[in-house]
C-alpha cells in the first residue's frame, strides 16, 4: 500500500501554518468549503439569470446566507462529534506517553472508529504489559529483576505487618560462571540458569522475595525470621541444592554458589543499601574459595573502600614508575649455591608505602591490568637478569610467574620472544612458572603453548604443585621441567604426616617423570635437612633469604662468585 498517495490531501492541507497543529481544522475547513462553493455557485447562477428586483434578489440573497450558516454550523456540529473516536484515541495516547495512563476506549462498536478505538486501548494495554515485564522481570528465568525487588521491598517496609521483625538478604552468584559459560554452548547455558532459578525458587517461602539480578546472581528477602539461624539454614538448603548435579542433554553439570547475607530490622532501612552490604559481603565470600558463604559486618565496608582506592590508584603504576621488582633466591640443596631468581614484584605507593602483592595481584587480576604489569615484571626481570650476566656473576635462571590472563593472550609466545630479544637473555636463563589451575582450564591450547615455549629453551616450572587437580594424566601431558612444592606443605613438614606424605609423593612423582623439585617456603634448618634426605632438587624461602631489591642482590651474587 502507497501511502503517501493516500495522504495527499492531508500532506497538502498541511502545508497551511494555520492548520498544521489541528486534524479537526482541516476537516472543518473542507466540509465548510464543500456545503459553501455549491450553494454560493447556485445563488450566484439564480441572481444572474433571473430579471427580479434588486429587493427580491437581496432578500433571496439573505435567505439562502441565514440557511446555509445554519446547515453548515448543524453539519461542522455533527462533523466534530462524529470526528470524537479520533480525538479520544489521539488523546489517549498522548496520555498513555506522557502520564504511563491506560487508556478506558469503548470496545463495543464494529465500524471503523470503533475499531479503531478498540485496537487502540488493547494494543496499549499489551505494550503497557510488555514494558512492564521488561522493565519488572530478568527475560530469561521471568523472574523478577532488581526494580521489582526493590518495589516490593518497599512494599514490605511500609506494611505495618512487619515492622518490628528481622529480615534476611541472601545474594547467590554461581563460581566460576564465566569459565562455565566458556565451556558449555549459549543454550546450554540459558538452559542451566533457567534450572538454578527454578531450584532457588523451591527453596524459599511464599512470603519471602526471589529475584533475578543479572546473569549469575539471585537475591533473597527472608521476611520474618525470627534468629540468626534461619539465614543460615536458608543458606546451606540453597549450596546444597545446587550442588546437586544437573541433566542436560545427557551431560551431568555441576555447580557451586558463594553467598553474602545481611540481617536487619526492616525499618529504616532501603533495598539499595541492603544490596550493596550483600553484594560486599559476596565480595568476601568468594575470597575465601568456592561454595562458601559470608555475613556482612561494617568492616568489610571499610575493607572494599580500601580495596577500591587501590584500585584506582593501580591504574597508574606504571605511568609513575611505582612498581618494584624484588628477587628472591633459590637454592640448590646439594650444594647450598644459588642458581636462580624468582621475581616477585612489590608496588612503592606514594602514601602507603610498600604494598606486598597479596593486596594489589588480586585487584590487577580482576580488572585485567596485570597483563601489562606482567610485561612490565617480565621485561624487567630478564634486563636484571642480563646485567647481572655481563658483570661477570655465575650465570642463573631468573624465574617469573605468569598469570591466568596473560596465559590467556593470544601473542603470549610472540611477546616473550620479543623481550628476550629485545634484552638479549639467552632463553635457558630464563623460567616460567605456570599455575595447574588455569592450565587445565582448556588443557589442549596450553600443552600446546608450553611446547612452543619449550622449543624456545626456556625453563617451565609448575608453581603450586599439590594445591589444585594434580591429577597425573594431566601432569604426564604438560612439558614442563620443574614441579615447585607449595609452602603450605612444606611449612609443617616436620610436625604434620599428612604434610610430610603429600611432600614425599610429590617428589617420587616427580624423580619418576625425570622432573627437578622446587620446595617453597623453606623456614628452618629442619625443614631443609627433610627434604635435602628425601633429594629434593631446589629450594628457596626465608631460611636462605626473604625477597631483596635488586640492588641488595648483587653483593650476594658476588659472594657466590668468589667462593
Amino acid at each position: 500500500m502507497n501511502f503517501h498517495q493516500k495522504l495527499y490531501l492531508y500532506s497538502w492541507l498541511n502545508n497551511f501554518p494555520w492548520l498544521q497543529g489541528s486534524y479537526i481544522a482541516k476537516i472543518m475547513l473542507v466540509a465548510f468549503l464543500g456545503t459553501h462553493i455549491p450553494l454560493l455557485t447556485l445563488l450566484c447562477w439564480f441572481v444572474i439569470s433571473q430579471s427580479s428586483s434588486l429587493d427580491m434578489v437581496l432578500q433571496v440573497l439573505l435567505v439562502a446566507l441565514i440557511a446555509t450558516l445554519l446547515g453548515t454550523v448543524c453539519t461542522l456540529y455533527a462533523i466534530y462529534y462524529l470526528l470524537m473516536p479520533v480525538i479520544l484515541t489521539s488523546a489517549s495516547l498522548r496520555d498513555y506517553l506522557n502520564k504511563q495512563a491506560l487508556p478506558q476506549l469503548p470496545t463495543k462498536f464494529v465500524d471503523e472508529m470503533g475499531m479503531l478505538m478498540a485496537n487502540s486501548s488493547k494494543t496499549i494495554h499489551q505494550l503497557d504489559d510488555l514494558i512492564n515485564h521488561i522493565t519488572n522481570y530478568n527475560s530469561l528465568t521471568g523472574l523478577p529483576n532488581q526494580n521489582l525487588f526493590c518495589e516490593h521491598f518497599r512494599q514490605v517496609l511500609s506494611s505495618d505487618e512487619h515492622k518490628d521483625q528481622l529480615i534476611a538478604i541472601i545474594l547467590l552468584a554461581i563460581d566460576n560462571f564465566t569459565l562455565i559459560s566458556q565451556r558449555l554452548e549459549q543454550d546450554i547455558v540459558n538452559f542451566l540458569l533457567r534450572e538454578i532459578a527454578q531450584r532457588v525458587t523451591n527453596c524459599i517461602k511464599g512470603k519471602d522475595i526471589l529475584a533475578h539480578l543479572n546473569t549469575d546472581e539471585f537475591v533473597v528477602a527472608q521476611i520474618g525470621i525470627l534468629s540468626l539461624e534461619s539465614a543460615i539454614s536458608l543458606a546451606q538448603l540453597l549450596q546444597s541444592t545446587l550442588a546437586k548435579p544437573f541433566y542436560i542433554n545427557g551431560e551431568q553439570i555441576y555447580i557451586s554458589a558463594s553467598l553474602g547475607i545481611t540481617i536487619h530490622d526492616i525499618k529504616d532501612h532501603q533495598a539499595e543499601q541492603l544490596l550493596q552490604e550483600v553484594h560486599i559481603a559476596l565480595h568476601q565470600a568468594k575470597q575465601r574459595g568456592r561454595n562458601q558463604y559470608q555475613f556482612y559486618s561494617p568492616e568489610m565496608n571499610v575493607q572494599l573502600q580500601e580495596r577500591l582506592r587501590l584500585e584506582s590508584d593501580l591504574y597508574q603504576v606504571l605511568e609513575y614508575g611505582q612498581l618494584l621488582v624484588y628477587y628472591q633466591p633459590i637454592v640448590d640443596l646439594n650444594n647450598k649455591q644459588v642458581i636462580a631468581m624468582e621475581a616477585l614484584v612489590r608496588w612503592q605507593h606514594p602514601q602507603k608505602g610498600l604494598i606486598f602483592p597479596g593486596q594489589f595481584i588480586p585487584i590487577a587480576e580482576a580488572n585485567d591490568l596485570i597483563v601489562p604489569m606482567g610485561e612490565w615484571i617480565l621485561r624487567t626481570a630478564c634486563a636484571q637478569n642480563q646485567e647481572w650476566l655481563r658483570a661477570g656473576v655465575s650465570p642463573i635462571r631468573i624465574s617469573v610467574n605468569l598469570s591466568g590472563k596473560q596465559f590467556e593472550q593470544p601473542n603470549l609466545v610472540d611477546m616473550i620472544q620479543d623481550i628476550l630479544h629485545e634484552t638479549r637473555l639467552e632463553p635457558h636463563y630464563l623460567e616460567l612458572e605456570v599455575t595447574e589451575s588455569f592450565l587445565l582450564n582448556n588443557i589442549q591450547r596450553s600443552v600446546k603453548i608450553l611446547e612452543q615455549l619449550r622449543e624456545l629453551g626456556i625453563v617451565l616450572a609448575l608453581d603450586d604443585f599439590g594445591t589444585g587437580y594434580s591429577s597425573l594424566s594431566y601432569l604426564k601431558q604438560l612439558p614442563v621441567n620443574i614441579l615447585k612444592i607449595d609452602r603450605s606443605f612444606v611449612q609443617d613438614i616436620t610436625s604434620n604426616p599428612d604434610s610430610a606424605i603429600v611432600t614425599d609423593a610429590i617428589i617420587a612423582l616427580a624423580k619418576s617423570l625425570r622432573l627437578k623439585i622446587t620446595a617453597e617456603g623453606i623456614e628452618t634448618v629442619e625443614q631443609m635437612h627433610y627434604l635435602e634426605e628425601r633429594y629434593c632438587d631446589e629450594g628457596q624461602g626465608y631460611y636462605f633469604s626473604k625477597p631483596l631489591p635488586r640492588e641488595k642482590i648483587f653483593p650476594m651474587l658476588n659472594q657466590i662468585q668468589n667462593k
